[in-house]
This record gives structure tokens, C-alpha cells and sequence, in this order.
């Protein structure tokens, strides 16, 4: 998700858009060289009005839709859920809607540029807010549908148009890994044993410098290395079953969350995707270099997750036993997950 400085003007990005109708939007910005916030802003006043990225106003107008699809992203996977945005709790560096379909974790520094899109489809007119990072990189959209609430639509957008906006992308730039000594590598699992939450987990590694790959590469115990069709043959096992699931995609801004069974999988190309009326998870199962079955203990038991890394060591996705906080997870779950480990053992003939 590295998004460049365009020095295109507007109007031959308009062209390019035109010119380029069957492309995605995603693929167009690496055509063009671009990032995704400056191809929607090469709009703007041509369907595509500046607002306001501030979280405490968008939440409120976003619940005002009633059912919509939320979605969020990364180069790897795609995540998506047709809901109702409720139970907003503003934060200055984590804000949360806890609905019950969308469910989300913001990060308000990273929501930056914000828009507020109508565009014209062979189906009709297509509405949606969408918010990009500093670097013009997706954090968040929410797709209102097509031909829907017109009204609405133009009377929050007024509510919220930014009059002084000012598009100026920063280049991403990744920071350098830390050195992996012993003494780090004892210090984490020392650290990792004792957890009694699985929120503390991120606090330890980010304390020692550690990104999520490093730290389950150093795991001993915690972390196990799956095969590489880890992730589509847990979805196959998963789907038509009653085990509840958590799958979990972020952006830079945000963490986007289903908590529920699936039952439809398809493999499409080098996709996977989970088809339900609900929740659609698509996944380029290419982008994944590793995928690590992750162990963290609590004061209920321990909860496995199983997590898809891409090429660059950036997390792709996270699946975990949906469970009541403070409970032990699914015992459905934690078999199928060592019944993985397992298939991986066998597959290195350990």
C-alpha cells in the first residue's frame, strides 16, 4: 500500500478514468501511479465533495442510513459487512462502533482525508463516503448502494463539506526492523507466558520494537508455521458449520471485524472469498508469504488465532474462535485449529 505523488493534473485522471472503465480503481492508481485518495479527489466537483475526516461527526451520519456495507482493506484482502452503524465510542487515539454486524476499531490520527462520492454506473448512482490516510491510502468506506437516499445523502454532505481542503500526499516509508537478540527473544516469551489477556500482547511487542511477524517468528511454543493453503483449507473446514468465527482486516486507520459462522467459500482465481449475505471476505491467497497458528494465554485458558502475513511481513487477516470476553474459547474451534498444526506437521514430516 505504497502510494506515490502524482504529478497528473485532475483533468487527465478524469480522462484516464474514463478511458479505463473495466479496471479497478485499485489497479488503475498503479497504472496511473497514483494514490487512490488522488484519483477520487481528481473529481472533486464533478460528483466528489470534500468532508470533514473528523470521526465524532461522520459516525452519527453514518448511522443515519440505516443498513449499509462497510468495508475495509489492505493490498491483501478485502473485508465487508452489510449492517447498521451503532454504538459509536469516541476516542482521541482508538474510537470503536460496536454494532451488531459492524464492528470496528479507528485509529482518528490516520483518518485524514475524507469524501463524499456520487458516481454514475450502468445500474445508476452509486453513493459512498470514503476516507484515506495521509499517505492517499483507503482506511475506510461505507457504500450507501445504488440509487439510494438521495436526499439524505446531499443534505449530510452539505453538513460536512470541508471548504478549506488541501490534498498533499506524504510518501509511506516502512521503518527498519530491530535486531532480534537473545536477550530480546527471551524477554518476549518470558513476557508472553505470563499474559492474562490477549490484549497485552500488542503492548508487549510494540515495548520491545517487534513487528507481529518478528514476534511469532521468535515465539518458541506460542507460534506455529502453518502450509501455504492454511488459510483456504480452514475456510473449506469452517463453511456450512455452526463455529462462530472472528476474522479481523485492517487498514493503516482501521480494524474491521465479523463475528459469526460462514458458509459460503469460493476460490476464484487467486482469490478466496467468503460469499454470504452478510459478510464477504476476499483474499488473495498469492500475497501470502507465511501463515502462522498464534497461541496467547489468559486467566480462562489460552486462545489460538490464525494469522496470513504478505511478502512485505504485513499482517493480511486474523480468524480467531468468536467467545465471550472473559470465557475460554470454543472448543470447536481449538480442535480444528490443531488439526491444522497438525496437517502442517505432516506436510514438513515433522
Amino acid at each position: 500500500m505504497c502510494a506515490k505523488i502524482s504529478t497528473l493534473p485532475a483533468e487527465d485522471i478524469r480522462k484516464a478514468i474514463i478511458d479505463n472503465l473495466k479496471l479497478r480503481e485499485r489497479d488503475l492508481c498503479e497504472k496511473l501511479g497514483i494514490s487512490e485518495a488522488e484519483l477520487v479527489a481528481a473529481n472533486i466537483d464533478h460528483g466528489v465533495t470534500p468532508i470533514t475526516p473528523d470521526l465524532d461527526k461522520l459516525f452519527p451520519v453514518f448511522e443515519r442510513f440505516g443498513e449499509v456495507m462497510a468495508l475495509t482493506r489492505n493490498a491483501s484482502a478485502v473485508h465487508e459487512k452489510k449492517g447498521v452503524y451503532t454504538n459509536y465510542h469516541s476516542g482521541k487515539f482508538a474510537a470503536m462502533t460496536l454494532g451488531k454486524d459492524i464492528d470496528m476499531r479507528m485509529f482518528p490520527a490516520r483518518w485524514v482525508y475524507a469524501f463524499a462520492v456520487e458516481k454514475n454506473t450502468d445500474e445508476g448512482i452509486r453513493r459512498s463516503f470514503q476516507i484515506f490516510d495521509k499517505h492517499g491510502d483507503s482506511v475506510h468506506k461505507v457504500h450507501i448502494g445504488i440509487n439510494k437516499h438521495e436526499q439524505l445523502f446531499k443534505e449530510v454532505t452539505n453538513e460536512l463539506v470541508f471548504k478549506n481542503f488541501n490534498l498533499d500526499i506524504e510518501p509511506f516509508t516502512k521503518e527498519p526492523l530491530i535486531e532480534v537478540t537473545d536477550e530480546v527473544k527471551k524477554t518476549l516469551v518470558e513476557q508472553w507466558s505470563q499474559m492474562t489477556d490477549t490484549h497485552q500482547y500488542v503492548n508487549i511487542i510494540r515495548k520491545l520494537g517487534l513487528t507481529r511477524l518478528q514476534a511469532v517468528h521468535h515465539g518458541e511454543k506460542f507460534s506455529y508455521q502453518l502450509k501455504q493453503d492454511a488459510i483456504t483449507a480452514l475456510l473449506n473446514k469452517l463453511a456450512g458449520t455452526d463455529i462462530p468465527i472472528m476474522c479481523f482486516v485492517g487498514s493503516r486507520g482501521c480494524i474491521q471485524i465479523h463475528s459469526g459462522p460462514i458458509n459460503t467459500v469460493k476460490p476464484m482465481g487467486p482469490w478466496i472469498n467468503v460469499l454470504d449475505p452478510k459478510f464477504n471476505l476476499h483474499l488473495r491467497t498469492d500475497h501470502i508469504k507465511e501463515i502462522w497458528a498464534v497461541k496467547k494465554p489468559t486467566d480462562k485458558g489460552h486462545v489460538n488465532s490464525i494469522e496470513a502475513y504478505d511478502h512485505d511481513g504485513e499482517l493480511i487477516a486474523q480468524f480467531f474462535g468468536k467467545r465471550i470476553e472473559g470465557m475460554d474459547e470454543n472448543p470447536k474451534w481449538r480442535a480444528g485449529v490443531l488439526e491444522i498444526i497438525e496437517e502442517s506437521n505432516k506436510v514438513r514430516g515433522n
